[in-house]
């Protein structure tokens, strides 16, 4: 039996009130998911170079966040000196502004206010913070061969307890692992039936399961050993006043020795015990107290300290090439650009989960001889931050002191520390 019309539109008016009424109900829900909506978690997928193998791997479940290109700030542009100390802000600056994450510290900030200056290299300085920008972050240039912190620009932010360390921990466990004899340079360790990468190819393109292998062979006692006998989880400086020293954990973090030796989980690192440690690694193995002069009078009578000798000396050459190739085809390509020294390095990007921020870290070195600076740059943040980002900092430093012929010339250094230095380096 044919159903008459006005049955039919009563039918029609009945279904169409039915997805009516489930359109506004699926809404409403999508609306309110998105207000709460945790943040995705992140697989262990390191990032990939057009010079080196893939770095992808089914053993892992977390991956690296994302490299995005900064949209506010080209490191090396000059804009933060005008005439009479002004400070110029791009037009996009906004202070405090966080977006893309659950991230709480701001991408952008003046990261030079309430620093003491008075014994800093002021060419150093000024290279540093126009390198920096508009960016909420950290610069520390050290001289590798005395200690002498010449620059530190936010020394709010790098006396702190530290941060997660991310992939600048590879550093770290690459020379645990040569130490202890589990890999060597040429050894290629192999994931799945077509990827095999050596140490020097894992550390330019920061491969994570190769770094998450080696921590397991280590195990979590022999990683915290080398840890601690390489500077981390102490004070780095020498009366450094308000330096808080980083924090090693007690027992294996969550997630286990893999995930602490490739991206620093339960690990809180200093900007400071970084660049003690490079420092090692850039003049051979002597891991001096880093002492950041406050006045000019301590910087003329500075004295380099000692605080211990790394027996490390045959197996940076074994590292060496891969901090070179991050810079020359890996992650911190951006340091090396329109460089004329040798830039040698290792970036790190995560997220801080106490904070919690977005990190960018990179920690490097130049090969320019006896006029070597090591300089470690720290982004917080959100998403526009990250290790590529931080290297580019770095790089800006470097390019900036080159034009200024700044490594052509040997730095002033008193007899007193002279003597010092020659009497515990034999040089």
């Amino acid at each position: 039996m044919r159903s008459s019309k006005p049955q039919r539109a009563f039918i029609a008016l009945i279904v169409f009130g039915l997805v009516s009424a489930q359109a506004i109900l699926s809404e409403t829900t999508t609306s309110t998911s998105s207000v709460v909506k945790k943040p995705k978690k992140k697989s262990t997928k390191a990032k990939t170079s057009a010079k080196a193998p893939a770095t992808t791997s089914s053993r892992t479940t977390v991956r690296k966040p994302a490299v995005h290109k900064p949209a506010v700030h080209k490191p090396g542009v000059s804009n933060s000196f005008t005439k009479g100390g002004g400070v110029i802000r791009p037009a996009s600056y906004r202070p405090g502004l966080i977006k893309g994450g659950p991230w709480r510290e701001p991408t952008f900030a003046d990261s030079t206010d309430g620093d003491q200056v008075d014994g800093e290299d002021l060419q150093v300085r000024k290279a540093a913070v126009e390198a920096l920008g508009p960016y909420n972050g950290t610069v520390v240039v050290a001289d590798p061969y005395t200690g002498r912190v010449l620059s530190l620009v936010n020394q709010k932010l790098a006396l702190k307890s530290g941060f997660q360390p991310c992939s600048t921990i590879k550093v770290v466990a690459a020379l645990a692992a040569l130490s202890e004899g589990v890999i060597d340079r040429g050894t290629s360790v192999r994931f799945g039936r077509r990827r095999a990468l050596t140490l020097t190819q894992a550390l330019a393109v920061s491969d994570n399961p190769y770094f998450a292998m080696l921590g397991e062979k280590l195990g979590f006692d022999r990683v915290s050993y080398y840890a601690r006998l390489f500077g981390l989880g102490e004070r780095a400086g020498l009366a450094i006043d308000g330096e808080q020293p980083g924090i090693l954990p007690a027992s294996i973090p969550d997630g286990g020795v893999g995930m602490m030796t490739s991206f620093g989980s339960g690990i809180s690192l200093t900007p400071l015990e970084l660049a003690s440690l490079l420092s090692s690694i850039a003049n051979g193995g002597t891991l001096y107290y880093l002492q950041h002069p406050t006045t000019k009078e301590e910087a003329t009578n500075f004295i380099p300290r000692v605080k211990r000798r790394l027996d490390i000396e045959k197996w940076i050459p074994e590292v060496r090439p891969g901090m070179m190739g991050a810079v020359e085809f890996g992650t911190a390509r951006r340091a090396g650009v329109d460089n004329s020294e040798t830039i040698l390095g290792k970036t790190g990007t995560c997220t801080d989960e106490r904070t919690p921020t977005h990190l960018g870290w990179f920690g490097s070195f130049n090969d320019v001889g006896r006029n070597k600076l090591v300089v470690v740059v720290l982004l917080t943040g959100g998403r526009p931050v990250n290790g590529p980002v931080a290297s580019g900092v770095a790089g800006a430093v470097y390019r900036s002191l080159s034009k200024q012929d700044y490594f052509a010339h040997a730095r002033p250094i008193s007899p007193s520390a002279l003597m010092s230095t020659q009497m515990c380096c034999g040089r």
